[in-house]
C-alpha cells in the first residue's frame, strides 16, 4: 500500500505537517509507505484551460504538478492538508490540485483520498468541503475519522498541544488504512465498478 501526503502549508514543519506526521506514524505501524510532497512554498501557476494535456497526457507547465503525476497514479491513496486562509485551502495548492487533477487522464477510481485542514480558529469546515470535491469528482472514496479531519494551533507547532486533533489524525490514518486494503481485496474479486460512457450535459443543450 501507498499513500501520497500533499503538503499545502508554505512552512514546510508547520501545523500542517505535524497532522501529516501523526498520519504517517500510523501508517508506518501498519506497513503503508508514504511520500510527503510540499507544495505550498513552490510557484504553482493556475490552470489555462488550454486542453493541452487532453492531447499531451500532462501539463504544459512543466513543474511539480507532472513530477507529481505519476506517484499519484501509483499510490492507493491521497492525503491532502492545507492551512487555513480566509476560509478556504492555500491559493497555491489549490492550483496544485487542479491542474494535478484535470491535467491527469489514469483513472482514479476507488483510490481513496482524505483532506486534512489546520487553522488557529474558524474555517476549517469549509477548508474541509472545498477539498473533499477534488475526490468526489474523481469517484475516490472520501475516508473519515471520528470528527472532521482539522488540527488547530496559529503558531508553528502549536498543534501538539491539540490532542483530540492529534487524535483525530491517528484514528483517519486506520480508518484510511482499513478502506485501501479491503478495496484492494475487493479489487481481487470483484473487480471495479462497471462504469458507463459519460453523458456531458449543459445548459443550452
Amino acid at each position: 500500500m501507498k499513500v501520497l501526503m500533499i503538503n499545502g502549508s508554505p512552512r514546510g514543519n508547520g501545523n500542517s505537517y505535524i497532522a501529516l506526521h501523526e498520519m504517517e506514524k500510523i501508517f508506518a505501524q501498519a506497513g503503508v509507505e508514504t511520500k510527503i510532497v510540499h507544495v505550498g512554498n513552490k510557484a504553482i501557476r493556475g490552470c489555462i484551460a488550454c486542453g493541452s494535456c487532453a492531447k499531451n497526457g500532462r501539463c504544459v507547465f512543466d513543474d511539480l504538478v507532472n513530477e507529481t503525476a505519476p506517484m499519484f497514479e501509483a499510490c492507493d491513496g491521497l492525503v491532502v492538508a492545507s492551512p487555513v486562509y480566509y476560509a478556504s485551502a492555500n491559493a497555491t495548492l489549490v492550483a496544485f490540485l487542479d491542474r494535478l487533477f484535470y491535467s491527469t487522464q489514469f483513472d482514479k477510481t476507488m483510490k481513496v483520498g482524505a483532506s486534512v485542514v489546520a487553522a488557529r480558529r474558524g474555517g476549517l469546515s469549509a477548508t474541509f468541503d472545498e477539498l473533499n470535491k477534488y475526490f468526489t469528482i474523481t469517484g475516490m472514496p472520501v475516508a473519515s475519522s471520528q470528527y472532521w479531519n482539522s488540527i488547530h494551533g496559529r503558531a508553528a507547532g502549536e498543534a501538539e498541544q491539540d490532542g483530540e486533533g492529534l487524535q483525530t489524525m491517528r484514528t483517519l490514518a486506520r480508518n484510511m488504512t482499513f478502506l485501501m486494503k479491503s478495496i484492494a481485496l475487493g479489487k481481487e474479486q470483484y473487480g471495479l465498478p462497471e462504469k458507463e460512457e459519460r453523458i456531458a450535459t449543459h445548459f443550452i443543450r
